[in-house]
C-alpha cells in the first residue's frame, strides 16, 4: 500500500489537501485546522523541490502540525482573558442596569455584548447601583454576576 502511495501522491495533492482544510478551518473559525493546513502546504513546497517518500511528507505533515499547534497554544492564543468562577470570557463586556441593584442584593443588567449566551443576566453587586448605570463584570458565578461601577 505504501509502495502504491509513494508513486502515486505526488506534491500537488498536498497543496490540495492544505487548500481544502483551509476552507474547512474558513467554516470552522477555530485556527486548529490552520495549522494542518499550513503544514500540508510546506509538505507540497518541500515535496515540490525534493523527491521524498510518502512515509516521509506523513512525518514531515505530522511534526509540521503539531509545531504550530504548540506556536499557537505558546504565542498565539488569548492570553488577556481573566479567570472568574465558572466563566473566563468577556469580563470587559459593559452593561446597564435595568433594575436598581442594592448592595448585596439582587438586580437585572442588560449587557452590551451576549456574556454564555445570555445578554440578559440578574446581577449582583458590593455597592449600590441605580438603574440606567453602566457596570462592568466583576464575576460570573452560576447563573448570578457580580457587578461594578464602570467609571470610564
Amino acid at each position: 500500500m505504501i509502495e502504491i502511495l509513494n508513486e502515486v501522491v505526488l506534491w500537488w495533492h498536498w497543496m490540495v489537501f492544505g487548500l481544502v482544510l483551509l476552507l474547512l478551518e474558513l467554516l470552522t473559525g477555530t485556527f486548529m485546522v490552520l495549522t494542518l493546513a499550513v503544514g500540508a502546504i510546506l509538505v507540497g513546497v518541500i515535496s515540490f523541490f525534493m523527491l521524498i517518500s510518502f512515509n516521509s511528507e506523513l512525518t514531515l505533515w505530522i511534526v509540521f502540525s503539531l509545531i504550530g499547534v504548540a506556536i499557537w497554544f505558546k504565542f498565539l492564543r488569548d492570553k488577556s482573558v481573566k479567570k472568574s468562577g465558572q466563566s473566563n470570557y468577556r469580563l470587559d463586556t459593559l452593561g446597564r442596569v435595568t433594575k436598581e441593584i442594592k448592595t448585596n442584593l439582587r438586580g437585572e443588567v442588560v449587557f452590551d455584548t451576549p456574556v454564555l449566551g445570555n445578554t440578559t443576566w440578574v446581577a449582583t453587586s458590593d455597592e449600590d447601583i441605580g438603574e440606567g448605570e453602566r457596570v462592568g463584570i466583576v464575576e460570573v458565578n452560576g447563573q448570578l454576576i457580580k457587578v461594578r461601577k464602570n467609571n470610564g
